[in-house]
């Protein structure tokens, strides 16, 4: 409860309750582990009375139910827990490194049961095939998530740069120093910082 209440109160959205066993790895390597069945319950149970402690369902924290269960355990578990999760209140439900069309579709018919939605991790080179958005909702996912595209492509940056440096070479790109500091905002950052010394300089008669 505390948890949640502590990102609730912090303005966040919603959180990722996960059923791995500390210390948790990706979901699509091997060598995982989840924790028991009464032990991911009481956890969601306890987010979700946490949750609805604020009155307003347009305010509350959105509570995302995963487990890891489809590779640690088996797909027959995941089913299990899925619907679990479901009845215990989650808001939306995921599990991990699916395998198949077929699994996938399992898992978001019967989370559509207790109308709850189904998010889906298209992870490239992963255990899950990847689909195209208008695939992913004909099968019945509301959320889809690519963690990495933006990682991949610095990593791949990052290592060409540094070949190229190990060389003498200094990389060439679509980037300047003026364009870095446009992106961060420093135009905007140095344009309010002016306008407040103008202010004060007004107000302290400077």
């Amino acid at each position: 409860k505390r948890c949640l209440r502590g990102f609730r109160d912090a303005g966040v959205a919603g959180i990722l309750l996960e059923d791995q066993v500390v210390p948790k790895s990706c979901g699509h390597v091997q060598n995982k582990e989840v924790v028991s069945r009464a032990v991911a319950l009481a956890k969601l149970r306890a987010a979700v009375l946490a949750r609805d402690e604020t009155q307003s369902e347009r305010d509350r924290i959105v509570i995302i139910a995963r487990t890891d269960s489809r590779q640690a355990v088996s797909m027959e578990e995941t089913l299990w827990r899925i619907e679990a999760f479901c009845k215990v209140g989650a808001d939306m439900v995921f599990c991990d490194a699916l395998q198949s069309l077929e699994e996938m579709g399992a898992v978001c018919s019967l989370a559509a049961k207790y109308g709850k939605p189904v998010l889906a991790n298209m992870l490239e080179s992963g255990k899950t095939p990847i689909l195209s958005l208008e695939k992913l909702t004909e099968i019945g996912f509301k959320l889809s998530v690519y963690p990495l595209p933006l990682l991949g492509c610095a990593i791949a940056g990052m290592q060409k740069a540094l070949e190229g440096l190990k060389e003498g070479k200094v990389p060439e790109g679509d980037y300047t120093f003026d364009s870095i500091k446009k992106v961060v905002g420093f135009p905007e950052y140095f344009e309010e910082l002016e306008q407040l010394e103008e202010y004060g300089r007004k107000m302290s008669g400077a």
